[in-house]
């Protein structure tokens, strides 16, 4: 569905991406995996069209993308949810999920939107007139997710969603992302936290100095030597003690 060859860019005169290329399948969950400064946050943003590249081709749904503006991007099926939780704290939940319907014109397949939205995050139907400035940061991650699937996307980027969450919060945010590509959505998601990215993902990628450095089947990945002692404290994970983040 995803398919980035060769990309580079970055800011300004900083160079950032310098060839990167990956591939997401149709109803795949993926994982982008690096340290702070590989890229990855950098990479989304391009694929996004926030970044405009510098060289090479980003294909989506069968389509060039590369170079589009944002808006036209989202109106082709592909969402990003940022990193930093924003919202508008003076307006309600709700009006804030609705503004995630921007390009839908149907108002019925926006309130159809909005009911699915509430069935992945209750908490959410719960609070719906209350102002998202009152929220927490687990809420507010959640809240950020619904929005971004109120264009009922084909596909949906997440740039670290489980970053500076209680555990608990984390395991119900990967389990929420289990549920929307169970339900027939691909997912790239970016994330720090390598372990639970490699037991939730069906095939990962580790990006380095803005290239895909190692990538593979995620039940491999956990076990190659070079992610583990890089990336998970040299121990060994076991996806069948991985906490039953696909129920």
């Amino acid at each position: 569905m995803l398919h980035i060859d060769g990309v580079i860019g970055g800011y300004g005169s900083i160079q950032i991406l310098n060839g990167a290329s990956l591939k997401v399948g149709r109803d795949q969950i993926a994982a982008l995996l690096g340290g702070n400064g590989t890229g990855k946050s950098t990479l989304l943003k391009t694929i996004s069209g926030l970044n405009k590249p510098w060289a090479g081709t980003i294909t989506f749904d069968g389509d060039r993308i590369d170079g589009l503006r944002p808006d036209l991007i989202v109106r082709r099926g592909l969402v990003q949810v940022t990193q930093g939780k924003e919202s508008y704290p003076g307006m309600t939940v709700e009006e804030n999920l609705r503004l995630g319907a921007f390009v839908v014109t149907d108002r019925a397949k926006a309130r159809r939107a909005l009911d699915r939205v509430f069935t992945y995050f209750p908490i959410l139907k719960d609070k719906r007139n209350q102002l998202s400035g009152t929220l927490s940061g687990g809420q507010l991650q959640m809240l950020c997710i619904g929005r971004g699937l109120m264009s009922e996307p084909k596909m949906i980027m997440l740039d670290e969603p489980s970053a500076a969450l209680a555990p608990q919060i984390v395991l119900d945010i990967f389990r929420i992302i289990h549920k929307i590509s169970r339900d027939g959505m691909t997912v790239l998601m970016v994330e720090q936290n390598v372990r639970m990215a490699l037991l939730l993902a069906e095939y990962g990628y580790v990006i380095k100095d803005g290239v895909i450095h190692i990538e593979g089947p995620a039940d491999r990945l956990i076990h190659d030597d070079n992610v583990r002692l890089s990336y998970l404290g040299g121990t060994v994970a076991d996806r069948d003690a991985s906490m039953n983040l696909r129920q």
